[in-house]
């Protein structure tokens, strides 16, 4: 029942949100659910080859006989695990190089060129080097994915604290306010916006770090299982790998959300 104070108008606005919100979800299963029909039904009608594009039944069948086997949990926590340990140390480490940029204009100007070239360096490429100073091992993994994330967090985060409303900072230093209330009061929560955006971001960046990783040198994971059905022709376990990667991104991502609405509930709760 909605409340009394609310007026007409807003109430077909929110029933109007709702529904909004049931179509967009209606339309998403409705796409995969047609997707997923076509492939099935293209594999069936040998349109195209099942054994070279696998087939959603072959994929559940695939399933079935890898969760029996205890395999595919194994492979998926571990790569989970270096996926999350990877986004958590990138994430916050760019943020905290960022706030140090935003604090000392010298080291900004300093750091800025080198950023930019490490920002443009393909960091597949560097995998191999990382795994030889660091070794075969998941600590080479969780760095090639830190390395692939931290960069594009620090600049974004950083040219979210130069673009703060300028007048809010003139007036707390009006007030005799300091660097840090400046930093805790208007920058950091000005900019929580642009740290969530870097969030999402970081998620794709911080799963394409570890399966590199693990195509590389892992000897368990979803990548190292990738690896290893194309090797011996389990294309089926291959496309099952890559949906099971899509979700564990989907279902990062919607923490995120989550994360982010109750941050944001907290700053603004009216």
């Amino acid at each position: 029942m909605y409340n009394e104070n609310i007026s007409k108008s807003q109430i077909e606005y929110l029933k109007s949100l709702k529904k909004r919100k049931r179509n967009i979800l209606i339309t998403q299963i409705s796409i995969l659910v047609i997707i997923f029909g076509l492939w099935e039904i293209s594999a069936n009608l040998k349109i195209i080859d099942p054994f070279i594009f696998s087939s959603p039944s072959r994929m559940f069948k695939s399933f079935i006989d890898l969760i029996k086997t205890g395999i595919l949990w194994k492979h998926t926590w571990v790569t989970l695990i270096e996926t999350i340990i990877g986004f958590l140390l990138g994430t916050f480490l760019g943020i905290f190089i960022a706030i140090i940029m935003w604090w000392n204009k010298f080291i900004s100007d300093v750091l800025e060129p080198y950023l930019v070239i490490i920002s443009s360096l393909p960091k597949t490429a560097l995998a191999p080097i990382i795994i030889v100073w660091i070794g075969n091992n998941m600590s080479s993994i969780i760095t090639i994915a830190l390395l692939t994330s931290v960069v594009a967090t620090l600049l974004s985060v950083y040219d979210g604290f130069m673009h703060v409303d300028k007048d809010q900072i003139k007036l707390i230093r009006i007030f005799g306010g300091t660097k840090i209330q400046i930093l805790t009061k208007v920058i950091l929560p000005s900019s929580i916006p642009t740290m969530v955006n870097a969030l999402k971001i970081n998620i794709g960046l911080s799963y394409v770090g570890v399966i590199v990783g693990e195509f590389l040198v892992a000897k368990e994971g979803l990548g190292y299982l990738i690896t290893y059905s194309s090797q011996t022709f389990k294309l089926d376990t291959v496309m099952l790998s890559v949906i099971i990667l899509a979700i564990l991104a989907w279902l990062m991502y919607k923490c995120v959300e989550i994360l982010e609405k109750v941050v944001l509930k907290k700053i603004n709760p009216q």
